[in-house]
């Protein structure tokens, strides 16, 4: 059985990635979920809608990424970590989501290690083009 995937960041940005990914990956909507938290909303309002979108599905092994280690989506991402079957991934970019959804039928371990690797491979200095012909 796949294994969920739950983003939990900085509004808008968990809602965008989630969206990046369906625009690859369309068959995934039900395995991947999205959580935007608000600048204005409490901390604990948002932890209940976390544990609610939880308890609504049959999330049993998930895998949560956040985008700031020691920010509010991380710190709720913790506390609801800990009461679950669940890994939890702070520094989330696309190429490790992708990587997540393709790979999201292997353990959790394993499926870890490919989330860590993706976002780390896929950060790299790219090196302008060089124009073939000089501009006028």
């Amino acid at each position: 059985m796949p294994i969920d995937i739950l983003i939990i960041a900085h509004a808008p940005l968990a809602s965008a990635l989630r969206s990046c990914v369906l625009h690859v990956f369309p068959e995934v909507a039900a395995s991947l979920r999205a959580i935007d938290v608000a600048p204005d909303e409490a901390p604990e309002a948002t932890q209940q809608r976390v544990q609610t979108s939880l308890q609504a599905s049959d999330m049993n092994s998930v895998l949560v990424l956040t985008d700031v280690l020691g920010a509010t989506p991380c710190n709720i991402a913790q506390k609801i970590a800990d009461h679950r079957q669940c890994k939890l991934v702070a520094g989330v970019n696309l190429p490790m989501l992708l990587r997540t959804v393709n790979y999201r039928h292997e353990s959790m371990d394993a499926l870890l290690a490919r989330a860590l690797a993706g976002g780390k491979q896929c950060i790299v200095e790219v090196a302008p083009i060089t124009p073939l012909i000089e501009p006028a």
